[in-house]
């Protein structure tokens, strides 16, 4: 009869633990998601912003070779992050496609000038750098018009900064809640293991030598917790990746492998600071308050 008795409630505890487990990898990986967005919203901002152009047009008379020498220096320039020369034969090609029809013959010249595409680094996207940018540049006796639109940098700048702040605000806010999700957890299980706890004591067990073993538990619990949160992570970036391709220019793999190492470590001491607490409320507890 105690054997099978011990042998429920070793079954009752492995269960709690095993929920325990499952349930901090399911708040993990809600903490982690939120995560991942927030640094593809960072990646996808620096993406749209080092794609935005700025047309450099460069006097009608001016040789190529001059312009190309020109292309070079700005590829030198700390706020230039690439540049693409556009003869008048490529400016003319482009356009008709958009057109859809030979405007050349229509107009018996080609009246496109010659430009060069500069696309800024992202920390230089922003107007108050490209007015600067564009005043170098009109220094140029080489250079006849620059053009870029000052009002959609402007505007989508400020999108993707309330964008950023607003996943942020969230995640600080879910990760709060996870906290508590997951301390709530831990103490329903330590719960179950009081009166073991307050038999270790009575006996005359330290403190330190009571709680070192549902340390140890804890950890390896969130430790668990954190990995199968990865693993699901993992595989729901596979799956992201398949069904929209053109996601994979915001992959990076070491801002992706930053995220989950503070999942690990955030599972690890959530939940080994958890059980530290829960562990000493129930060893403050008298004997009578353990059946309330």
């Amino acid at each position: 009869m105690e054997e099978f008795e011990a042998s429920t409630a070793a079954k009752k505890t492995k269960t709690i633990y095993i929920s325990t487990v499952f349930g901090i990898a399911m708040v993990l990986l809600m903490v982690g998601m939120l995560g991942l967005i927030l640094v593809h919203a960072n990646k996808l901002s620096r993406y749209i912003k080092e794609n935005t152009v700025v047309n450099v047009f460069v006097d009608e008379g001016a040789r190529e070779t001059d312009v190309l020498q020109f292309q070079r220096q700005l590829d030198s320039n700390p706020f230039v992050k690439r540049t693409q020369y556009v003869s008048k034969e490529l400016a003319a090609r482009n356009l008709q496609k958009d057109l859809g029809e030979d405007f050349i013959k229509f107009l018996g010249v080609n009246p496109l000038s010659q430009s060069i595409d500069v696309y800024l680094k992202a920390d230089y996207a922003n107007n108050t750098d490209l007015n600067r940018f564009a005043a170098q540049l009109k220094a140029n006796p080489l250079v006849q018009e620059v053009k870029y639109q000052t009002s959609l940098i402007e505007q989508m700048n400020k999108v993707m900064t309330n964008i950023s702040l607003v996943i942020l605000g969230f995640t600080a806010i879910f990760l709060v809640v996870s906290v508590a999700l997951i301390n709530n957890t831990i103490r329903l299980a330590i719960y179950s293991q009081r009166f073991l706890i307050k038999s270790m004591q009575l006996v005359g067990a330290t403190k330190n030598f009571i709680r070192k073993p549902f340390l140890l538990y804890g950890i390896w619990h969130g430790l668990l917790g954190a990995l199968i949160a990865t693993i699901l992570l993992v595989g729901t970036l596979y799956v992201a990746y398949q069904q929209i391709p053109d996601l994979i220019v915001l992959q990076d793999l070491y801002e992706f492998g930053a995220v989950f190492v503070v999942l690990v470590g955030l599972g690890i001491f959530i939940a080994g600071f958890s059980t530290f607490l829960a562990v000493n409320r129930f060893l403050r507890l008298k004997i009578y308050q353990l059946y309330r």
